[in-house]
């Protein structure tokens, strides 16, 4: 991170949450040893931005090891441990009916509570179909996901889930539209979850021939789908 743009956005009433891993590239998660030395990379990167929140976003190899999973969680333990009042958020993907719960009932058993658990609702066959639709339907079964993990009500489960959407043509060419995102902010609304964001504002532009990392491949104005998003409260 730029230390300049973290000073800015603070001084404008903001504040930043990094996130770790990813789909590509090497990362932390996999690479690391060992919990502690997991714990001490993220602890780094908190100390030296004076950080309140993470995001862990496993996905693709990382999620599917086992092994990775339980080094994730078990550092996740420590950050928690050593750094009181901390928001640890976990990203990750999803089906149209839910995720998959491995990873979910890990950090249950382990003793490892989760801010927000936040799904990816997208890349998941939806090509033709309404996107709106089809996350809440995706959002309904990481909820029920949690509350059967960890023992919550409704509520409490809806209040740690959270989704991360993605604006216009997605990887494999389904198309989130604002509406979608309308859609996505009014179940949020009713559900107070506790994570509400998108990939990503640098693509929150109209271009043409599909999506690409500096718009969204649909018709829109400039921000309208940040837009939309900035309305949610919690």
């Amino acid at each position: 991170m730029d230390q300049q743009t973290v000073n800015t956005v603070r001084a404008g009433g903001g504040d930043v949450i990094p996130s770790f891993g990813g789909w590509s590239g090497n990362k932390l998660e996999s690479s690391c040893g060992s919990a502690g030395e997991l714990a001490a990379a993220y602890q780094k990167v908190i100390n030296a931005y004076g950080l309140k929140a993470i995001d862990i976003d496993i996905e693709a190899a990382a999620y599917d090891s086992p092994t990775v999973q339980q080094r994730t969680v078990d550092a996740l333990k420590t950050i928690r441990a050593n750094n009181p009042g901390i928001k640890i958020y976990i990203t990750f993907g999803t089906g149209q009916n839910g995720p998959d719960t491995s990873l979910i009932n890990r950090a249950a058993s382990s003793g490892l509570t989760v801010d927000s658990w936040t799904i990816m609702p997208f890349n998941f066959g939806g090509n033709g179909q309404n996107m709106g639709t089809l996350s809440v339907r995706a959002a309904e079964g990481l909820k029920t996901a949690v509350k059967n993990a960890y023992g919550y009500g409704d509520d409490e489960a809806y209040r740690k889930t959270g989704i991360s959407s993605m604006n216009g043509v997605t990887d494999v060419g389904e198309t989130i539209t604002v509406a979608d995102f309308r859609t996505i902010l009014a179940y949020a609304q009713q559900r107070h979850l506790a994570r509400l964001t998108f990939w990503s504002v640098n693509r929150d532009r109209p271009c043409t021939g599909g999506g690409a990392d500096t718009c969204s491949g649909v018709s829109q104005s400039a921000w309208d789908f940040t837009r939309v998003l900035a309305q949610y409260r919690g």
